[in-house]
């Protein structure tokens, strides 16, 4: 009985490795002289896009700090990435009603002059999720206000949307 056991899994062994052998997708022959690069993969991206309107401001370092995004009372605001909401209010001056998530030792995101902020401090969030409402608050039209900071010191959101940076 034993060795028909032994039998039987070699067989099995034998028929699964064909099977995968038959299943990998065959290469085109390669012709002399030609190269054929392999498929370009878009780097994932570590943020995305805090709200879907169009940018109106960009991040220049000294006067904006961030980006500003343009959009309708009421709008949704959603979090860059997953994280931690670690401050909740209005009080710090020129960015109105404000959530800030930390997502790790190195990055923070703020979003500010939301009109309707819908998380408390120290909730988490996942990427994606709506956390606020877009307003006016403290600023002279409805758009939101969004900054990176990594370890402290603001910097251009723009590559770490579109994937160029991931650190």
């Amino acid at each position: 009985m034993h060795l028909q056991d032994l039998a039987f899994r070699t067989g099995a062994a034998v028929l699964l490795a064909a099977g995968l052998a038959a299943c990998t997708t065959p290469q085109p022959p390669a012709r002399p002289g030609v190269y054929i690069p392999p498929p370009v993969q878009q780097p994932q991206a570590m943020f995305i896009r805090p709200a879907s309107g169009t940018t109106i401001a960009r991040f220049d370092g000294v006067r904006n700090k961030g980006l500003d995004i343009a959009g309708n009372a009421g709008d949704p605001i959603v979090a860059s990435a997953d994280g931690r909401v670690v401050y909740v209010g209005g009080e710090l001056r020129s960015y109105g009603n404000m959530v800030i998530i930390k997502h790790n030792e190195t990055f923070l995101t703020a979003y500010a002059h939301a009109q309707t902020i819908l998380v408390k401090e120290n909730a988490v969030v996942r990427q994606g999720q709506k956390i606020a409402e877009m307003g006016k608050s403290d600023a002279d039209r409805v758009k939101v206000h969004f900054e990176i900071r990594k370890n402290g010191t603001a910097v251009d959101p723009e590559p770490y949307l579109s994937g160029r940076l991931q650190q």
